[in-house]
């Protein structure tokens, strides 16, 4: 057998593994179920595919993220190593296709969502399918405890039947022990080896603030440290505010969020991996199987409902393990809001009744049909027509999908689709009377097999670059051709899909497990209570808090979170303190400043120093911050 660091030089040209990952590597050789907990950037996927290049066979690939299918199966590809995906909004004719090659044995590693597990058409095919290797990822998802729960992940284990002797590999980047122990008994692990990389990232300096003034704290810190940035936003509206706020102070920064279009996302991710743009601000959208070692800072500018997202988030800094900063920044008031908010996150079972109510007439699904379909969804348009709240619609929703109704995806890709529907002769009299649209005839003929038998998925980008003619030109085109009725002509979506995972019943008829859906909210009081005690946390090293949430008990103080550094501080004395409020009041004497402006009139003085002597003064309101957040002295 080849030995793994022989794969790991062919392919990637490495010289050595990152720890843990040989010794997972050696597990699964020898066919024992693993788990592994590598946080954010520790090489999950190497371990999966290093031990699966080495047997014959094919690398079953489970993930929910289609993205990061996407990017592996581009990746793999690059390296001359057979790979496909198969994921939602995917025509059945593709499907059967990849499956079809699959058991033929085409591909090395083939990646589906657990939904494609349960579908009847993927298991037929499973039979003589030559797997090697059932590789889940995001294992996390399997247990109704953790912070990002999904149904199909209970449905896993099911699939081992039809592979009984193949061992099996759950990833995760963040679980707490509770949640580990679901992961084995959900996936029926058969004594599993367990890796875990430690949670502490020593490179890595924790820092949570207290602010009233976002905005110019988050330009003080990005003036601060130089490099690679991501700002994480609750929601859509604030990334781009941000985005524009920081080009306005002259900081290259863009905005991402699921609600672009894929090419948008796509452009703005390629800007600032290639470093043309500095800042990425951002939703929780962002982020998932990038790989940009060099990020100096990630700051969170509002507070996440959970420490696993936060850790993830987090640890997209400093992944070249040179220094870096994750900085949170929040407001005692959203605190507040985030624990009243809990309500909203967990309606009544009357509200998501209402809810699924109002989707179905929104949709026009009557009862009994609607199983598996996909249908275009706005979830804007739908809760400003049916005047719903937009918190407890989203709520209803996701327990929808927790409960197996339904599913919703935000970015569903569904290629082009074009079929000839008149006769070859009557195709050939068309030409004749408009020769115009000959070019683009001939080229749908040449490029697109069974192009008159049925539906099949074309790409204008081809097409355009095949005819040297603008792409906007290949639509309208293939436009006039659908109108003329010589083709039918359906346009590629990229909006959210919608798919009902079971036939429709009426709202009374229902199934919600309401009890399941309260312990469900006791666990995600439980991490919420986590989370903010962390953000207000001012006694213990943030690093030795946060691994002690996923179970490391030993971790010594990091010695650099905003913590630690305070500790270590030497209390100013009481005579350069007035030194400094001398100075300080001087500066302020004709007209208000803000913080950067005061901060370069007075380099002589320690920054730190400089802020806890202004903080003191503003307590004692002998000074204040005006609308624009500029400090004046008081009369």
């Amino acid at each position: 057998m080849t030995d793994p660091a022989d794969i790991l030089r062919k392919y990637w040209g490495y010289a050595q593994f990152r720890p843990l990952q040989e010794d997972i590597i050696r597990a699964i050789i020898s066919g024992k179920d693993t788990l592994a907990l590598l946080p954010t950037g520790g090489g999950k996927s190497i371990c999966f595919q290093v031990p699966a290049l080495m047997k014959p066979g094919l690398c079953l690939v489970v993930t929910p993220l289609i993205a990061l299918m996407k990017d592996q199966v581009a990746n793999l590809q690059k390296r001359n190593i057979p790979a496909a995906a198969i994921y939602a909004g995917m025509y059945y004719q593709d499907v059967e296709r990849l499956l079809e090659e699959a058991r033929r044995g085409k591909y090395k590693f083939l990646y589906v969502s657990p939904e494609r597990l349960q579908s009847n058409r993927f298991l037929e095919y499973c039979d003589g399918m030559p797997v090697n290797l059932l590789a889940i990822d995001e294992a996390h998802c399997i247990s109704q405890w953790g912070y990002d729960f999904r149904p199909a992940y209970l449905e896993i284990a099911a699939i081992r039947n039809y592979f009984p002797a193949v061992p099996v590999l759950a990833l995760t980047a963040s679980a707490t022990p509770e949640v580990q122990r679901d992961i084995c008994s959900k996936l029926l692990l058969q004594e599993a080896a367990v890796f875990t990389k430690s949670f502490t990232r020593a490179n890595l300096s924790y820092s949570v603030i207290e602010e009233d003034n976002k905005p110019e704290k988050l330009t003080h810190i990005l003036q601060r440290v130089s490099g690679s940035a991501i700002v994480y936003c609750r929601n859509r509206k604030r990334t781009r505010e941000i985005a524009d706020m920081l080009e306005q102070q002259g900081i290259p920064a863009t905005y991402y969020h699921a609600g672009l279009t894929g090419e948008e996302r796509t452009a703005r991710q390629e800007l600032w991996i290639n470093n043309r743009i500095r800042v990425m601000a951002c939703t929780n959208a962002f982020g998932m199987g990038i790989d940009k070692p060099d990020v100096r800072v990630v700051i969170h500018y509002d507070a996440t409902d959970a420490l696993e997202a936060y850790y993830q988030e987090a640890g997209r800094a400093g992944r070249d393990e040179q220094k870096a900063y994750a900085v949170l920044l929040y407001q005692q008031q959203e605190l507040k809001e985030m624990l009243k908010a809990l309500v909203l996150q967990f309606p009544e079972t009357t509200e998501i009744r209402e809810v699924y109510q109002c989707l179905v007439n929104y949709l026009q699904v009557p009862v009994g049909s609607a199983e598996g379909i996909y249908y275009d969804f706005d979830i804007n348009d739908f809760v400003r027509k049916f005047n719903l709240n937009i918190t407890v619609t989203y709520s209803s929703l996701r327990i929808l999908e927790q409960e197996g109704i339904l599913q919703l995806s935000e970015s569903v890709f569904m290629p082009s689709r074009v079929e000839f529907i008149i006769s070859k002769q009557t195709l050939y009299d068309f030409t004749e009377i408009q020769p115009a649209f000959d070019p683009i005839i001939q080229t749908l003929l040449r490029t697109y097999e069974g192009i008159f038998d049925t539906p099949v998925p074309v790409y204008e980008k081809q097409l355009a670059r095949l005819l040297r003619k603008p792409e906007l030109q290949v639509t309208e085109w293939l436009q006039q051709l659908h109108q003329r009725r010589i083709i039918k002509y359906s346009q590629r979506k990229e909006e959210p899909q919608l798919c009902f995972s079971q036939e429709r019943v009426s709202a009374q008829h229902l199934r919600i497990d309401a009890g399941r859906i309260k312990a469900r909210m006791q666990a995600y009081k439980a991490r919420l209570d986590a989370m903010l005690d962390y953000v207000q946390n001012r006694d213990i090293c943030r690093t030795q808090l946060l691994v002690r949430y996923f179970g490391e008990k030993n971790a010594q103080p990091c010695g650099s979170c905003d913590v630690c550094i305070e500790k270590k501080k030497t209390p100013l004395s009481a005579k350069t303190g007035e030194s400094i409020a001398t100075q300080l009041i001087a500066q302020l004497a004709d007209q208000p400043e803000d913080w950067l402006t005061v901060r370069n009139r007075l380099p002589a003085i320690e920054e730190d120093a400089l802020l806890e002597v202004m903080q003191f003064l503003i307590h004692e309101e002998k000074a204040g911050r005006d609308a624009d957040g500029k400090v004046y002295l008081k009369q």
